[in-house]
């Protein structure tokens, strides 16, 4: 596949001094992503709006900010922080594992040992949200345990990997939407950054029961097939991946302490396969994420419904039709929790 080696433009000026003069200072990370320093987490009042718009606009030209903290930082604060963007409330749908502190349902606690948070979360690329319309504008992750032999996340940016692609596959894609295998809600697989302008792709690789084409000059719609979904589907995953040797996707390693926030519209991201090895291989592994409430609905356009019931009858008589927690597996033997 011919790749487009485009790179993120570099930081803005206006906005770096914007933060600076607040007394904090950001730096670019390479290949994607910033780091954030001299800004305060657990500070009881949050920076100026200014402060957090640069830092916003920073993270969706970018993709993810992170927040080095040489101190711990509890879980109160991280909720906090976490509303400093988007809609600027939370917004959790998961489940709360025991070991939760204070049995907050706003943080959904992962880990490698399931007496310490839910395991095998997150294997394939995807976005967070997927299942609502108005899908969570931004997701925060702090690791409280690190693992000694590594266990990162994978990130990877939406708007270089749509212009990665081949014209014609760029064209095709802006035509189709994804139907959640879950909840029926369906979303564009290409859309419009709302901060940046930027085209990007978007598409959940372990929740997708159905992908709706719309054909061209306003011919109606179809469903893909078994063969186009898996065609669609690995090319999605080839493209991201080639990020990793590219320069538009990190294999992230996380330090203690860490708070990391991604804009959920800009980069997709994966739990690392180390990520999910036994503890008694890797290391304890320990990770709190949140969920920002959504700023507007990912709508598909075409004049498509935002749901469909996707437990219902094929109500296009042929291709791939399929309901449950678990989307269309598209390779044999692949972990398709998310």
């Amino acid at each position: 596949m011919p790749i487009n080696h485009a790179k993120l433009p570099p930081l803005d000026p206006s906005r770096a001094a914007t933060i600076e003069a607040f007394g904090g200072h950001i730096a670019a990370l390479e290949p994607i992503g910033a780091e954030v320093s001299g800004i305060d987490l657990a500070a009881e009042t949050a920076p100026p709006r200014e402060v957090l718009d640069a830092l916003e606009l920073e993270m969706a030209q970018r993709g993810f900010l992170v927040f080095r903290n040489a101190a711990e930082i509890g879980h109160e604060a991280f909720l906090r922080a976490s509303c400093w963007w988007g809609g600027r409330e939370l917004h959790s749908t998961h489940g709360v594992h025991p070991a939760t502190p204070d049995g907050n349902p706003h943080i959904f606690r992962l880990s490698n040992d399931r007496r310490h948070g839910i395991p095998d979360v997150g294997p394939q690329w995807h976005n967070d949200g997927s299942f609502i319309p108005a899908t969570f504008s931004h997701s925060g992750y702090h690791i409280i345990r690190p693992p000694e032999r590594g266990g990162g996340t994978h990130f990877a940016h939406q708007g270089i990997a749509h212009d990665a692609l081949p014209e014609e596959t760029r064209e095709r894609w802006s035509r189709l939407s994804s139907v959640n295998s879950a909840s029926g809600v369906v979303h564009p697989m290409v859309h419009t950054h709302p901060l940046t302008g930027r085209r990007c792709i978007w598409l959940h690789l372990g929740m997708t029961g159905a992908i709706i084409e719309a054909l061209p000059e306003a011919e109606g719609f179809r469903l893909l097939d078994a063969d186009e979904m898996t065609e669609v589907c690995h090319t999605y995953n080839d493209i991201l991946n080639a990020g990793l040797e590219n320069g538009y996707a990190t294999p992230f390693e996380y330090r203690q302490n860490d708070c990391v926030f991604i804009d959920n519209l800009a980069v997709a991201h994966r739990a690392a396969p180390e990520a999910h090895m036994p503890a008694d291989q890797q290391g304890l592994r320990i990770m709190h994420r949140s969920t920002t409430r959504g700023t507007h609905p990912l709508a598909p356009g075409f004049g498509l419904p935002q749901h469909v019931e996707i437990d219902g009858g094929n109500p296009f008589g042929s291709g791939v039709w399929q309901g449950g927690g678990i989307g269309f597996r598209w390779e044999e033997g692949i972990p398709m929790r998310n």
